[in-house]
C-alpha cells in the first residue's frame, strides 16, 4: 500500500512539474478554426431608382487559419487568413420582390495586437485590437436581378477599419490547445450595380460583422 501511495504521489508531482502548455516570448501559435461571419449590416437606400429600399446580407461559415507571434510573454500579434462568400438581398419593394441581388467573396486580412494576462495556466484568455483591410472580389449579379433589369455589372469598394477580439486557449496537452475566439470587424463599403434597364444603382453598406470561431491550435 505504501508503494502504491508513493507511486501515485510521484505521478501527481510529475504532472505538476510538467505544467501547462505555456505561451512564452518567441513562441508561434498556429490555429485552425471554423468561423461564422455574421454581418450586422446597416444599409443605405438603393439609389437612384429605388429610394427607401435597403438590402440584407447573409451569414457565412468557412475554415480559417491564423498565426500569432508572441513578442513577449504577454503580448502577441495575430494575423488571420480566411475568405467567405456572402449574398445581398432586397428587403422591401421592388428589390424585395427580386430577392437575391448579388453575391461577393470577401477577403478580410486582420492584424491584432493581443494581451495575454495568464502565462502559465491551462486556461489562457486574451483580448486584442487592431486593423482590418477588406477586399471584395468575384462580385456577381444574381439571375433574378438580371432577369428584372438586364445584364448587370457589380463592384464593391474595398474597406479599411478597426477590429477587436476576445478569446481563450484551453490546453489539450503540452502543445495542442482548443481555441474559442470572437471578433468584431468594422467594414464599410459601397456597392455599385451598373444595369441595362435601370442605369447605375449604388447602395452604402456598413457590414460590421461578428466573427465567431472555434478550433484547435499548436504551439511551436
Amino acid at each position: 500500500m505504501r508503494i502504491k501511495t508513493f507511486l501515485l504521489a510521484s505521478a501527481m508531482a510529475g504532472a505538476l512539474i510538467a505544467g501547462p502548455a505555456q505561451a512564452k516570448q518567441g513562441d508561434i501559435l498556429l490555429r485552425l478554426r471554423t468561423i461564422m461571419v455574421a454581418p450586422n449590416e446597416k444599409s443605405g437606400s438603393v439609389l437612384p431608382a429605388f429610394p427607401g429600399e435597403k438590402v440584407a446580407v447573409d451569414n457565412s461559415i468557412m475554415p480559417e487559419i491564423d498565426v500569432t507571434y508572441m513578442a513577449t510573454d504577454h503580448i502577441g500579434f495575430e494575423l488571420i487568413a480566411a475568405t467567405t462568400k456572402h449574398s445581398a438581398s432586397g428587403r422591401t419593394g421592388t428589390t424585395g420582390g427580386i430577392g437575391k441581388l448579388a453575391s461577393t467573396w470577401v477577403l478580410p486580412p486582420t492584424l491584432t495586437m493581443q494581451y495575454h494576462p495568464v502565462v502559465d495556466g491551462h486556461v489562457r484568455p486574451y483580448v486584442g485590437a487592431g486593423i482590418n483591410y477588406t477586399l471584395f472580389y468575384a462580385e456577381d449579379a444574381s439571375t433574378a436581378l438580371e432577369t428584372a433589369v438586364g445584364k448587370t455589372k457589380v463592384h464593391m469598394k474595398d474597406s479599411v477599419g478597426w477590429a477587436g477580439q476576445i478569446g481563450v486557449d484551453i490546453d489539450l496537452n503540452d502543445r495542442i490547445f482548443l481555441n474559442i475566439d470572437v471578433k468584431y470587424i468594422d467594414i464599410d463599403t459601397k456597392a455599385r450595380l451598373a444595369t441595362t434597364a435601370a442605369g447605375v444603382q449604388c447602395v452604402k453598406l456598413g457590414l460590421d460583422p461578428f466573427v465567431f470561431g472555434v478550433g484547435v491550435g499548436m504551439r511551436f
